[in-house]
């Protein structure tokens, strides 16, 4: 005859449980991130929490580089989070703007792939301040069909550039095209250090104003 787990044991076995499918959720399925920079804005700004969706693009050995299997590529267009390649205990979030093999060219404010220009319309945008949007130029820009805001500086101009895509890599800017690092600065992404696709805000915190902003709650990212 069985005896009876003790309370205390049944209580050490569910802990432990709900641990390990804790662990395998991040390590597998979903993971959260924190916005830490403005390079994203006007799509995501500092203080957004956002849950990552990591099975999307494979299944990786947890806290290592080395992919089980792999279901398929980033699309142009979509958000991705990834192993910073200059500082690999960083992640970063950028936007795919060039494949492997994509040639990508950067002129001003266009940018085109493969001979192409990025459809780009001036559109304004809600819930920006007037002193902050007196010196920025928001388009409506479009990439393979995903639809998205970026932002440019009134008063500069970025240097452009042309890039070949190396074959495993990917090449990412930021929404906010005159205010962050990306492959036009520190180079292209390996896919070995990507780690998902950027699915929605679960939580946004304000740190200036020292408040929560509601109106971003769920809002998924495109």
């Amino acid at each position: 005859m069985m005896q009876p787990k003790s309370k205390t044991r049944e209580y050490i076995e569910a802990i432990v449980t709900a641990g390990l499918l804790a662990l395998a959720i991040r390590s597998f399925v979903i993971e959260a991130f924190k916005i830490p920079s403005s390079s994203m804005v006007p799509t995501l700004l500092v203080g957004d929490h956002l849950f990552v969706n990591k099975f999307v693009y494979g299944l990786r050995v947890p806290f290592t580089k080395h992919w089980i299997a792999r279901f398929r590529l980033p699309h142009r267009g979509e958000v991705v989070v990834f192993i910073y390649p200059r500082e690999e205990s960083k992640d970063f979030i950028k936007r795919v703007v060039g494949l492997p093999g994509d040639l990508v060219r950067v002129v001003g404010r266009d940018v085109y792939v493969n001979g192409e220009l990025l459809h780009k319309a001036m559109r304004p945008i809600d819930g920006v301040p007037t002193d902050e949007a007196a010196h920025l130029d928001y388009f409506l820009e479009s990439t393979d069909g995903i639809a998205h805001y970026v932002q440019h500086d009134k008063l500069f101009v970025r240097e452009g550039g042309e890039y070949t895509v190396p074959t495993g890599h990917l090449f990412v800017m930021g929404d906010n095209r005159d205010g962050s690092a990306d492959s036009r600065d520190w180079g292209f992404v390996p896919l070995g250090n990507l780690k998902g696709k950027a699915m929605f805000i679960w939580l946004s915190w304000d740190g200036e104003g020292k408040r929560i902003r509601w109106e971003r709650f769920g809002r998924w990212i495109r």
